[in-house]
């Protein structure tokens, strides 16, 4: 089992930045992938940015390129989300995943929420224009 709490979230104005954060506990050791997904009222769960651990390679979404930057502490098992130049449209309960599965079609599947086995309860994230 593997445990996942984001934080970080809050309300901030258009322009302005916030960084999340998801502290791994339990079979963090079995993880080869992380990432964060967004859910705004209304709508489906939605990939916003992941890493694959062994290689190092990260994704983005289209719509946070640029702007949004994933990375992880590994000493603390922590994973980041920075998040630059915030847009009223950012606006969703994010959260952070994990797949633990071996996967050899990841780099094709890492957008999926079905990818990913351990998720996080999910931090929200306001921004106001």
């Amino acid at each position: 089992q593997m445990q996942l709490v984001e934080s970080g979230g809050g309300l901030v104005q258009a322009g302005g930045s916030l960084r999340l954060s998801c502290a791994a506990s339990g079979r963090t050791f079995s993880t080869n992938a992380m990432g964060w997904f967004r859910q705004a009222p209304g709508k489906e769960r939605e990939f916003v940015a992941a890493e694959r651990w062994s290689l190092g390679v990260t994704y983005y979404a289209d719509s946070v390129k640029g702007r949004f930057t994933i990375s992880r502490e590994d000493a603390k098992n922590t994973m980041y989300l920075q998040m630059n130049s915030l847009k009223p449209e950012d606006t969703a309960v994010y959260y952070c995943a994990a797949n633990t599965r071996w996967n050899p079609y990841y780099d094709r599947e890492y957008y999926y929420t079905g990818t990913y086995d351990y998720w996080g309860q999910g931090t929200q994230v306001t921004v106001s224009s």
